[in-house]
Parts: C-alpha cells; sequence; structure tokens
C-alpha cells in the first residue's frame, strides 16, 4: 500500500521535497511517526493533516493510494 504526501509552506523547506510516498502505513498516526522520524525537525512544527482534502483532528485509517496533506498554520485577510 502506497500513501502519496504533498508538503506545504516552510514544511517542504524541512523536508527538501513538495512530495513524499510512504508505503504500508495503516493510519495517520502511524504516517505521521513516520515522517517525524524521517525528518525530525517537523516534529517541532504544527501543521494540519488533510486526508483526500479533509483536515482530520484524530487518528485516520488509510488506504492504498491515499492523499495527505500536511498544511503549515496560515491566515489571510
Amino acid at each position: 500500500m502506497q500513501v502519496n504526501i504533498i508538503i506545504f509552506g516552510p514544511l517542504k523547506d524541512i523536508t527538501g521535497t513538495g512530495n513524499i510516498t510512504l508505503y504500508d502505513v495503516a493510519d495517520s498516526d502511524q504516517l505521521i511517526q513516520q515522517l517525524h522520524i524521517r525528518y525530525p525537525a517537523l516534529s517541532e512544527f504544527s501543521y494540519l493533516v488533510a486526508v483526500e482534502k479533509e483536515v482530520i483532528t484524530s487518528n485516520k485509517v488509510l488506504a492504498d493510494n491515499y492523499t495527505v496533506a500536511l498544511l503549515p498554520p496560515y491566515s489571510g485577510g
């Protein structure tokens, strides 16, 4: 199973890319854990996680080819 991750804003600077693919992650908690292991500086930032274009606030089971987005805080006017 593969999950495609799109990364925005300053989070992209941490990872050095705007797209990452992870394999064999069962849920969003496991995905975030793997990203924090691979990119420790991510754990120092606050960001939202969206799964299939829906912002989540708790763990979500992932399916093959799901898209997950990491969204930094934003403001507008």
